[in-house]
């Protein structure tokens, strides 16, 4: 059995779950730009669970679309966070339900037997951080894809 390669994404919906640092790795990479209203942020303290509702840019389907020159995509997905503790923020005003957020990455820090901090990087100098009892993420597409409304692909100056 080998691990899972970020081109085994492309033409089918992502499903992808993370138990450690590398892994969280190729789920930021997918999620790096997706977008989301302030909205579609849940903390479930009773379930232990945080969850974002993305508009994520299909990385592993750039290559494809430029190749083919045909529209750059996104789709929904779900990223969900478990075994979660506690949650902090700053830069967000969860007041402004108008807000849009861009995640630019995902990030763990580890501490003793499992334990954490994933700190979820937005633009703008907002950040997510979520105490963890131990790394149990998940990345689910949850719709079709769609054109990008932007027609084009993120781009970072260097």
């Amino acid at each position: 059995m080998t691990d899972a390669s970020f081109h085994d994404g492309r033409e089918a919906p992502l499903n992808l779950g993370a138990e450690d640092a590398d892994d969280l790795q190729v789920i930021s990479t997918l999620a790096q730009d997706a977008v989301f209203p302030v909205t579609e942020m849940t903390w479930q303290p009773s379930q232990r669970r945080f969850g974002l509702l993305l508009n994520r840019f299909r990385w592993e389907d750039k290559d494809a679309a430029t190749r083919r020159d045909r529209p750059f995509e996104r789709v929904q997905a779900v990223l969900v966070f478990d075994s979660v503790l506690s949650v902090a923020s700053q830069g967000i005003d969860r007041s402004d339900k108008e807000m849009v957020m861009s995640l630019l990455s995902v990030d763990f820090e580890a501490g003793e037997d499992g334990a954490g901090q994933i700190l979820l990087t937005l633009a703008g100098d907002g950040a997510i951080r979520l105490k963890v009892e131990a790394l149990d993420a998940t990345l689910k597409d949850v719709t079709r894809p769609y054109k990008a409304p932007s027609g084009q692909a993120p781009h970072h100056p260097e």
